[in-house]
């Protein structure tokens, strides 16, 4: 499937995407491949996400989005293709691994905050024992996230002190406290209540309004018009389809994603 930059206009409409000027390829992904055991989960994915650009991963339950999003920061291997990380390949060279990871910050489905640990240490935790900050320098910092996610009075708070929102927003904080230059999101609202779920991707909104690259696996129909530059489907293993919100939503050209759009709007 072509790989289409997101939004073209003019004359770089008919430019390849890594030709469009200002559009710093971040994370390519070629001929992705992945097995867990017997089971091709990962069946040839290929996709580029550029400098400041926001793309929305959806499918169906077991199509392989949290799998592909989890092989760009090597949380799991991929067996065939070729990933690369802001210029950075990634293969079982520990010092690629590491460097990769200290420019993705990744938010999980459920938060996997610390249970003895306050927000702010929380937040504060992985600048001091990886990037090695002073405690004053890394609690200066988390206080200005924990301000940015719109909770700092919730700081000196335990995550069973908070509600799952919060939490989230914590977890998005300490995301950012090691000052990724992408961030991936992996369903970040799936756990919350539903009146929970507007705060997170208000945070989300923010975020990608200040340029951060973002890929998110996501079935929020709303954050995905209005946030995403473009819109992937993915389907067993495969990319479906790919296009701009306005392409995706009101024209698709493939039958597996009327049927998709069908059973989510």
């Amino acid at each position: 499937m072509q790989r289409v930059a997101s939004p073209p206009d003019g004359p770089i409409a008919d430019k390849k995407p890594d030709e469009v000027p200002g559009r710093k390829p971040m994370i390519v992904a070629e001929n992705v491949h992945k097995w867990f055991g017997g089971f091709h989960v990962l069946r040839g994915i290929s996709l580029t996400v550029h400098l400041g650009e926001v793309v929305v991963i959806m499918g169906p339950s077991g199509s392989g989005k949290s799998t592909f999003i989890r092989t760009v920061n090597a949380l799991e291997d991929y067996h065939r293709g070729r990933i690369v990380v802001d210029g950075i390949e990634l293969t079982h060279d520990l010092k690629n691994i590491e460097a990769v990871r200290s420019e993705v910050g990744m938010v999980f489905q459920q938060f996997n905050l610390f249970p003895h640990l306050t927000a702010l240490q929380n937040v504060t935790l992985a600048p001091v024992w990886v990037r090695r900050w002073p405690r004053k320098r890394a609690e200066q910092v988390a206080m200005e996230l924990l301000e940015r996610v719109g909770i700092p009075e919730q700081a000196h708070k335990y995550p069973g002190q908070l509600s799952g929102g919060q939490q989230q927003r914590v977890a998005i904080a300490r995301a950012l406290a090691m000052q990724p230059k992408m961030m991936l999101f992996d369903e970040p609202t799936s756990a919350l209540d539903p009146e929970m779920i507007k705060e997170v991707l208000d945070v989300m909104r923010n975020l990608a309004a200040s340029g951060m690259t973002m890929v998110v696996v996501s079935h929020e129909v709303g954050f995905a018009r209005e946030v995403a530059d473009r819109i992937v489907l993915m389907d067993s293993g495969v990319l479906v389809e790919e296009g701009t919100p306005t392409e995706f939503f009101q024209n698709p050209k493939e039958e597996r994603t009327r049927r998709f759009l069908a059973q989510i709007l």
